[in-house]
């Protein structure tokens, strides 16, 4: 079964500063990653992880997907983690830095050993040279609902650039990932933009990461929200048209018609089935109001 939940905005925000988390409840983001990894100074950590949990469980972020980020395993940090996670009734544990299945399973069974239900699922970081190699069997494992591109620390162990030329360097990693979350039927988010000022290249890159195919991007700042709500959901005119080849299909079918068109263009199933998709898009992002 397709997941078509609408993950089109993620939004990072540091489980440590309680303003924020208070403020994160009346943004329009469709999901929220309360972070105890890179946003959290190690000296705010422990305080970091029952805000995380309190916040998850609260039942005040409305129809928001909650998801927690764990420090890794090899911190003094991420067992513990895990442990509080497990119960806290969030809806994944996001894994920085995922390298192998063998890790995968290690994190799930300390998260059914902490008494997690089976419907936590993990969100694995895809942000090494080792999980590009590896990207096809994370993505296949059994409890990863979501893969999630971390650049910045992919770009810096690749020794890429992320400067004015843009992210091209990362352009074939990217499509690796995407290939194998679709292999899997997984979703897949982009990774962040760094320059929080750059509305104008945040949204190419948006463009650029729709157009590729993720389902949505991770975000650093509430600024960014709108724009990738924006850019991932079907226009009118997209509804429109998908409206209009389905309609067209089913009609030709009726009067046993070889060929349909709309447009001029020809309509196969392969565009009957995209329509159909941006209608179940359009309409989970509708159940959202």
């Amino acid at each position: 079964m397709i997941d078509l939940r609408p993950r089109r905005s993620v939004l990072y925000m540091p489980a440590a500063n309680e303003r924020a988390l208070e403020k994160a409840k009346s943004l329009a983001a469709d999901a929220i990653i309360f972070d105890l990894e890179d946003a959290v100074a190690p000296d705010a950590k422990m305080a970091a992880r029952p805000n995380a949990v309190a916040a998850a469980g609260s039942g005040e972020y409305g129809h928001r997907e909650l998801t927690i980020r764990c420090n890794g395993l090899d911190t003094p940090w991420g067992a513990d983690d895990l442990v509080a996670a497990a119960r806290s009734g969030a809806s994944a544990v996001v894994i920085p830095k995922v390298g192998s299945v063998a890790y995968l399973d290690e994190i799930s069974s300390r998260l059914t050993a902490a008494g997690a239900p089976d419907a936590l699922t993990i969100w694995a970081m895809i942000e090494t040279p080792t999980a590009i190699f590896d990207v096809r069997a994370i993505a296949a494992h059994p409890r990863v609902a979501v893969l999630v591109m971390g650049t910045n620390d992919l770009a810096r162990e690749l020794r890429s650039s992320l400067g004015a030329g843009g992210r091209h360097p990362l352009i074939p990693h990217l499509a690796s990932a995407l290939a194998a979350a679709r292999e899997s039927g997984k979703a897949i988010l982009d990774g962040v933009y760094n320059d929080v000022q750059d509305l104008d290249g945040f949204r190419a890159e948006c463009v650029q990461g729709f157009e590729m195919g993720f389902d949505g991007k991770t975000l650093i700042h509430p600024g960014q929200v709108g724009i990738t709500n924006e850019v991932w959901a079907p226009t009118e005119d997209e509804v429109h048209y998908a409206r209009r080849v389905i309609a067209a299909f089913n009609e030709g079918l009726a009067a046993s018609r070889g060929v349909v068109t709309v447009d001029g263009r020809m309509i196969e199933n392969l565009h009957v089935a995209n329509a159909q998709r941006v209608l179940a898009v359009a309409a989970a992002i509708a159940d959202l109001a």
